[in-house]
């Protein structure tokens, strides 16, 4: 008996491979998506300015959207967008005058997408 594949039969088992290592690298990108918003929003929340502490515990990380090849999620303050905001940004105060920002969004942002390419490369390579 020979071990002799037909044409067709090498592209099916091509293709059979190559939607094995396609679903592998959905699951691994969407592992690291989840991961670094995680991280995230450890971050923010690490970074953020406490006052009574609310704002801080309020950040967390919800999925948007999921099909079999992305995911999408959403680091987000729950009920204090508009502090996160003012916080962020700074703002006019009432007598006149402005309140210094307090960036702590928009680096943990800039950290996060660095961290998200590292850890893609990273699962791509087959490092986990």
């Amino acid at each position: 008996m020979s071990d002799r594949v037909t044409i067709d039969g090498m592209t099916d088992a091509i293709m059979g491979e190559l939607e094995k290592y396609r679903d592998m690298a959905a699951e691994d990108l969407k592992e690291a998506v989840r991961e670094t918003g995680n991280d995230v929003k450890k971050d923010i929340s690490a970074n953020a300015p406490v006052r009574t502490g609310k704002y801080k515990k309020s950040w967390a990380v919800k999925k948007t959207a999921e099909t079999a090849e992305s995911i999408e999620v959403v680091v987000h303050s729950r009920n204090r967008y508009q502090i996160a905001h003012l916080l962020e940004n700074g703002h006019a105060k009432r007598g006149g005058g402005r309140v210094a920002a307090i960036p702590h969004i928009r680096p943990a942002e800039q950290r996060g997408e660095a961290e998200l390419v590292e850890k893609i490369k990273r699962k791509l390579e087959g490092g986990g």
